[in-house]
């Protein structure tokens, strides 16, 4: 089996857990100008890309089963601009997904965080836990664990692997 945790969002990251090798990836992005009237940049998902590591990973592991895990985007009213961002970016990744036709399912941070990261850990402190947890489970992606200051991708897979079985 082949299980793909993906942490939502343009700061996001990608993580695969085969029987043969883990795999983790900064989501690919974009920078352009936004397209409402206001002067400012947006960060997209490259769509293009994603499609094509998914692709490279179906050829890949074709004889494998596959299983797809995604964060569901923030939803604040107070962080109106990152949440657009964020349900953005999950209607390309789910886009990318589906042009695979992968079966894929949807969790919340909480769900995976209460299995993989230790009780009473909140606010900034995740990110820390996640850092620190997943460099101990993933040593071989400790670079960018620690240059991206999280490794919720490859521990959104890991929870997806205990729960549907690597």
């Amino acid at each position: 089996m082949v299980v793909i945790g993906i942490d939502n969002g343009v700061t996001g990251t990608i993580g695969v857990i085969t029987p043969a090798e883990t795999i983790l990836i900064q989501t690919p992005v974009k920078t352009q100008q936004d397209y409402t009237k206001a002067k400012k940049n947006i960060t997209r998902v490259k769509f293009k890309d994603v499609v094509e590591f998914l692709g490279q990973l179906v050829v890949k592991y074709q004889d494998e089963r596959f299983m797809v895990l995604i964060e569901r985007p923030m939803k604040n009213p107070g962080r109106f601009t990152a949440s657009i961002s964020a349900v953005r970016a999950m209607e390309a990744l789910v886009n990318a997904v589906e042009f695979h036709n992968l079966p894929l399912d949807h969790i919340d941070s909480k769900e995976w965080q209460k299995v993989l990261l230790p009780q009473g850990v909140k606010g900034d402190d995740l990110k820390v836990a996640s850092k620190d947890i997943g460099c101990r489970l993933f040593p071989q992606h400790t670079e960018l664990i620690c240059k991206h200051k999280d490794a919720d991708g490859i521990l959104i897979a890991e929870y997806c692997r205990r729960k549907f079985g690597l």
